[in-house]
């Protein structure tokens, strides 16, 4: 059995095989045109038919909504979870996903009280001394309802929505998981390896079933469970066009090589540790992220430019920092190569939230994994790290989206309408 000697060997001679998938993806889901005061005064004017705009008419949507998830919970004999400071979500999800038989369902609903925007009335005097109400933006500890599912094509998942108005709510979904699930259904055999691939039989096919993924799956999915779920809005309301969208908070886009030892992993991060340690400067993240940054002048490039290097036990990773994006590199159970890319904010990239974006996203995270790596082989092997690394064209922007209700579309380059687009 040969042995690698370097970074280069690790990637052209010991990657059994290797699998491109969005990951983790954590999302805003929102209705576009409540998002200011405006919005609610519309609301209440034309909606709810109330000649003068105040939050007391919508507490009783906020009840109506409250009841209805006690008794969505009763009815469905699913547990209940009031979660308590500190506790791990996480931990009680897996707690309760052990007993869980069914295909598809909710696992148990959870509550927690969490910061968040709200809107409130305040009373004001015009120039005669006449007191009016006034609707402004605010924050407030308020409950939140969470949502763990399953669902047959995405398994585990969770939605948590807000109980006040606008009932926002946010959604984590794990692309390798539905790529696992989708794998299953194509009669692709696998062994799973935590949210990754440990064998497959069909890696040409996994990865068609990965490249799939994408705003229509998403979408389809949040419909679907909205339609089982307890919902704050009525019919009415969505057919007056107050409809949920959903815009990317957080996407991680993963690069999964399986190797053929674990010796082989070992080697790879000994030699990346001992001369990448300066991946995290901005000549080096341009390189990686392929874009020009700017460190001095009277418009430098704002942002963070770092390496970290993290032992957790003996399992160290190599995390490079770009302004909110990270990119995480680490031996997947001592068996992968595990990189990660993972956008927090678009506007690093000009692009905007809206899941319409996706592909776009996609692209730069996907790409950023492959030249990270060529960054890397460039010390050993310069003819094929170059390769990696050579210049290459700018996505394309995504076609303008259509304008929803109260939220008139704006281009990537102008300031969005609301926080989430």
């Amino acid at each position: 059995m040969n042995l690698p000697r370097s970074v280069a060997d690790v990637l052209s001679d010991h990657v059994v095989f290797e699998v491109e998938c969005i990951d983790r993806m954590y999302c805003n889901v929102y209705v576009p045109g409540l998002q200011y005061a405006a919005g609610l005064v519309g609301y209440v004017h034309h909606q709810m038919g109330l000649p003068i705009a105040s939050t007391a008419p919508i507490a009783k949507i906020s009840d109506r909504f409250s009841a209805a998830t006690h008794r969505f919970a009763r009815d469905h004999d699913v547990p209940w979870v009031d979660f308590v400071r500190g506790q791990r979500k996480d931990d009680v999800m897996h707690e309760h996903l052990g007993g869980f038989t069914d295909p598809e369902g909710v696992v148990f609903i959870g509550r927690a009280q969490e910061k968040t925007a709200v809107f409130r009335t305040e009373k004001r005097c015009n120039a005669q001394g006449v007191s009016y109400p006034w609707i402004v933006k605010s924050t407030g500890m308020v409950n939140h309802y969470y949502f763990y599912c399953v669902d047959q094509d995405f398994g585990p998942f969770f939605i948590k929505f807000c109980s006040y108005f606008p009932y926002n709510a946010k959604r984590c979904i794990n692309g390798n998981h539905w790529a696992q699930h989708q794998a299953q259904k194509a009669g692709i055999g696998f062994t799973p390896l935590d949210n990754a691939f440990a064998t497959v039989d069909d890696p040409a096919g996994l990865q068609d079933i990965c490249d799939r993924l994408g705003p229509a799956q998403i979408n389809a999915l949040l419909d679907k469970w909205l339609t089982i779920l307890p919902d704050p809005f009525t019919a009415a309301d969505r057919a007056a066009g107050y409809r949920y969208e959903i815009s990317v908070l957080q996407a991680e886009f993963s690069l999964t090589q399986m190797l053929d030892q674990p010796v082989s992993g070992r080697m790879f991060f000994e030699q990346v540790i001992r001369d990448n340690l300066d991946i995290g400067r901005p000549d080096q993240v341009s390189l990686v992220f392929d874009r020009h940054l700017v460190r001095k002048g009277p418009r430098p490039t704002p942002g963070r430019f770092r390496t970290r290097v993290i032992t957790a036990g003996v399992t160290p990773s190599l995390h490079v920092d770009d302004k909110h994006t990270t990119i995480k590199q680490y031996h997947k159970e001592k068996r992968a190569l595990r990189t990660e890319t993972t956008i927090n904010d678009t506007r690093d990239f000009d692009i905007g939230k809206r899941l319409v974006n996706l592909p776009a996203l996609r692209e730069i995270g996907f790409k950023a994994n492959r030249r990270l790596l060529g960054v890397q082989r460039l010390d050993h092997d310069p003819i094929s790290g170059t390769a990696t690394c050579t210049p290459s064209p700018t996505p394309s922007p995504p076609k303008p989206e259509p304008a929803s209700p109260g939220c008139a579309w704006v281009s990537n380059a102008a300031m969005p309408c609301c926080p989430h687009c």
